[in-house]
């Protein structure tokens, strides 16, 4: 499993970023085994039943983990609280903070729930 984020993975120079980038994706992976894994726009991100889930991005200082602007917008207060900085389309997660995983739960399940519906890979 998760071999489609290997090339991707093998970018990351810094180790430490590539090991918790690893360890991200494969808790997504254990814990919602039947979505789908692609890299799309040079991310790794997953979709269920064809549409966009969640997807991740290095930067330099933090990790983008991006959700669409739907499920930032309906966990704005929490992403707060969770001391993330976050933009229209993604909340950053700095390298040195710890990663709110039941916040994740929540922004991945609220996405299948929300686009359990959906026909297409982004919102319209």
């Amino acid at each position: 499993m998760m071999e489609v984020f290997s090339e991707y993975l093998s970018s990351i120079d810094d180790a430490e970023q590539r090991k918790r980038v690893e360890g991200i994706l494969q808790w997504i992976a254990d814990e919602y085994p039947h979505f789908g894994q692609r890299i799309g726009w040079n991310q790794p991100m997953f979709t269920d039943h064809g549409t966009f889930i969640i997807a991740f991005n290095v930067a330099k200082k933090h990790l983008n983990v991006s959700t669409e602007f739907a499920c930032i917008e309906h966990f704005d207060k929490e992403i707060s609280k969770a001391g993330y900085n976050r933009t229209k389309m993604f909340l950053q997660v700095k390298w040195d903070e710890p990663v709110d995983f039941d916040l994740l739960r929540k922004m991945i399940d609220f996405n299948v729930e929300d686009k359990k519906d959906c026909k297409t890979f982004w919102r319209k």
